[in-house]
């Protein structure tokens, strides 16, 4: 009898041992806390030091060591700055080719989105993979090309019918927003979004006698949200951020962007640092704004484009 009551009786626990799931996942999320801490940190300090040399006067930009801090605040630098050039035309025509961009990749890339993941037509698949395709394709690869098309474009700048003899798209708002305007990536994106939709919505809005227009507008599209914030911030920022391609195809200061503007206070012999940053920091706050603003969206996004 004694035997079997000590074979039946449970094991023993002390009140640590039974406490040590808890303190391990406790564990386990304060050192991943940690790691973010730091991921974070590494990540704010440029932009800190960015502001911080922004508002610092020369002899502090020339101190051996550099300070950190600014021993006398300069905030002068960012009029000084806007006067140096005119920056608010150059914001204004990055917001023009944004919200343009934007707006069509939207409209376009959605539709396209829509079209190859709902609808089967003969060929469908190898688009998709032509889609996809361009996507390895490296972007600076494709900036002679796209510069030789806009160059050459016939019946536009004074060129003939074959695109000689003028300067076709270069300096208008036609180079500015037709190339680039629709992306591989957002296709792909609203695919898979669309993709994930239930099909029984389409196929009762089809017996309703909705057309296939009206099913994308009013029954599919309401429903991926995350995908069309996702992309309208992926697209505003390359196109507020681009650089290259407008230095390539402006020639007036009247068409330069607000990246190619900040090259004024870059010469050959010297840089002033002091009103590059504070350029700089003005044309970065847009992007966190509107980052702020969709965040939610945008994680949500990213963490469903590749489901299915």
């Amino acid at each position: 009898m004694a035997g079997t009551d000590l074979a039946a009786a449970p094991p023993r626990t002390t009140p640590g041992s039974a406490r040590t799931p808890a303190a391990r996942r406790r564990l386990e999320r304060g050192a991943l806390y940690l790691v973010l801490t730091v991921i974070a940190v590494v990540m704010i300090v440029p932009f800190v030091w960015m502001i911080l040399t922004s508002l610092k006067t020369p002899q502090d930009l020339a101190a051996t060591p550099p300070s950190f801090l600014p021993a006398q605040w300069a905030w002068g630098n960012y009029a000084e700055a806007l006067a140096a050039a005119p920056f608010l035309t150059y914001a204004r025509n990055s917001l023009i080719i944004a919200v343009s961009h934007t707006a069509i990749n939207l409209v376009v890339a959605s539709m396209a989105g829509y079209a190859l993941a709902r609808l089967r037509f003969r060929g469908s698949e190898l688009v998709f993979i032509g889609f996809v395709a361009a996507l390895m394709i490296p972007t600076y690869t494709k900036i002679i090309p796209e510069f030789l098309i806009v160059r050459f474009m016939p019946l536009f700048g004074g060129n003939d019918i074959l695109g000689q003899g003028g300067t076709g798209w270069l300096d208008t708002w036609w180079a500015l927003i037709v190339p680039g305007a629709v992306t591989p990536f957002a296709v792909f994106l609203f695919r898979q979004f669309y993709l994930d939709l239930p099909v029984e919505l389409e196929e009762a809005a089809r017996l309703d006698g909705v057309s296939e227009l009206g099913i994308w507008a009013r029954i599919m599209t309401p429903l991926v949200k995350p995908a069309f914030i996702t992309v309208a911030l992926l697209t505003f920022e390359s196109s507020w951020n681009n650089f290259l391609w407008p230095l390539l195809v402006t020639r007036t200061d009247s068409m330069r962007v607000i990246q190619v503007g900040l090259s004024v206070f870059r010469t050959e012999n010297d840089t002033q640092w002091a009103f590059l940053m504070a350029g700089t920091t003005l044309a970065t706050v847009p992007m966190v704004v509107l980052f702020l603003l969709g965040q939610k969206y945008f994680v949500r996004g990213f963490a469903n484009a590749g489901i299915k």
